[in-house]
């Protein structure tokens, strides 16, 4: 079992360590250094469904950059992420480490601010360093909704947590700049290089992260109060190819796995949708995505601007996918292949062109992508029954790795730890402060019975 990107990032910095390290004999040891390592670059995105990269799934948008890379570059097709949520996909990133190790169960536990990551290792090593925009990875700064929700997922109610996902085309019709903090991280990484890295001379490492392809934030009132919105111009949606969107097939609501129907009940997605509504979502979401791939480009063509494209490796991943309407769901939260496969190309010094890689990165070994997809496209049957031998061994594998039994304890009794603490901190008034949450009609509705259950959960989930 293995992280991608940190896997990929120790191999770049072995490589550039040990040019900094080993000059050739009589050479000027300064410049000598400077030239043979590689700069590195890494754009990472958020919500990025990794099956857009190749294809099909690259028929059905416009994503020229990232063609680029993959013609200049390696492509990784079977990239997966380690946990399929914000924080805790970041957190394996910049620590290398896996989720049971890290202990980042949701979007607001990650690493600790003085960790060190793998930049700090590249900085030490002669690197000049910088990032800009989304780092989530010590936190994901969400609201006291947020982690009320994380806290309470063991007790025995349900809450939609999310506003019904939808759409919002911008009235500006050729704007190309719609999510504007993104570009403005763009422009801040772009004048970095432009000002200072090409004045280096030592390699530098760049980071930009960015919240695209992300559904926007919830408006905070008026009538769509809770919704996330899948929101472009109608500049990014002409580069989506609408007769290639593919309706997701879906289960019945009664046949749908427990968890699944958690995942649909608490985002708000088991009510009617028309087949219009579900293709505009995932048209808007695909515009996103291009937007997101021209804020790559600019960095590429920046680099190339600056004669530095040849001489840096750059690197393109998000931290997770998203399902947008697939398995009646929006976001990520889930291991399947929207949710959880991201993209993961590579270029630069020393990188095979036009290579593809179809060995499995991150989840090595374990990871269910080893069926046979031509069979269940869908993913909508079960076939662990049909296999028990291999659902054992793959089962005795991952136990091996991870305690399950102890991890679990330790999340309910992290979940029950931090909500009695906020619980106290606010004295006697916490129901109804939760019954202004974002669930909070339901909570009104029958505040005892919810009051009740959070009671019984807090007697009954208790560290083993």
């Amino acid at each position: 079992m293995g992280t991608a990107v940190p896997m990929l990032l120790l191999w770049v910095f072995v490589l550039a360590a040990s040019a900094l390290a080993a000059p050739a004999p009589g050479a000027d040891r300064p410049s000598r250094r400077a030239s043979q390592a590689p700069n590195v670059v890494l754009v990472v995105s958020d919500s990025f469904d990794g099956r857009l990269t190749f294809h099909p799934g690259s028929q059905v948008v416009k994503l020229p950059f990232i063609n680029f890379m993959k013609t200049h570059g390696t492509s990784f097709l079977n990239a997966y992420t380690n946990s399929p949520i914000c924080c805790p996909s970041r957190a394996a990133i910049w620590s290398g480490l896996f989720t049971h190790l890290t202990e980042s169960w949701n979007n607001f536990k990650g690493l600790d601010p003085n960790y060190t990551t793998w930049m700090d290792v590249m900085e030490e090593h002669g690197y000049q360093t910088q990032k800009f925009g989304k780092l989530d990875y010590t936190s994901g700064h969400h609201s006291i909704s947020n982690r009320v929700e994380a806290w309470t997922r063991d007790v025995a109610f349900l809450l939609r947590q999310e506003g019904r996902p939808m759409v919002n085309l911008i009235p500006n019709k050729a704007k190309e700049r719609v999510m504007e903090a993104d570009w403005r991280n763009t422009d801040r990484a772009i004048n970095w290089l432009r000002k200072e890295a090409i004045n280096y001379t030592k390699p530098f490492v760049l980071y930009l992260g960015l919240n695209l392809p992300h559904p926007y934030p919830s408006p905070s009132s008026g009538e769509n109060f809770g919704s996330s919105t899948f929101h472009t111009s109608l500049y990014w949606l002409k580069k989506v190819s609408h007769d290639a969107i593919k309706i997701p097939k879906w289960l019945p609501l009664s046949e749908m796995h427990p968890v699944d129907y958690y995942s649909s009940y608490t985002k708000n997605c088991t009510g009617k949708f028309t087949d219009k509504e579900i293709k505009n979502i995932r048209a808007f979401y695909y515009a996103m995505c291009a937007e997101t791939d021209a804020m790559l480009g600019e960095i590429i063509l920046a680099l190339h601007q600056l004669d530095l494209l040849q001489k840096t490796i750059v690197i393109y991943t998000s931290d997770h996918g998203e399902l947008a309407m697939e398995h009646r769901q929006f976001y990520k939260m889930s291991m399947y292949e929207a949710s959880a496969h991201v993209p993961l190309l590579i270029m630069g010094p020393g990188i095979k062109v036009n290579q593809q890689v179809s060995n499995v990165v991150s989840l090595v070994d374990i990871y269910p992508t080893m069926l046979d997809l031509s069979l269940d496209p869908d993913e909508l049957k079960n076939i662990a029954a049909e296999f028990p031998e291999i659902t054992y061994s793959l089962d005795q594998k991952l136990r091996s790795i991870v305690n399950y039994p102890k991890i679990s304890a330790s999340v309910h009794q992290y979940n029950k730890e931090q909500f009695i603490m906020w619980k106290q901190s606010i004295g006697q008034n916490y129901s109804n402060i939760i019954a202004n949450l974002r669930w909070h009609q339901e909570w009104q509705k029958k505040p005892r019975k919810y009051e009740s259950a959070i009671d019984q959960w807090l007697k009954t989930h208790v560290a083993s």
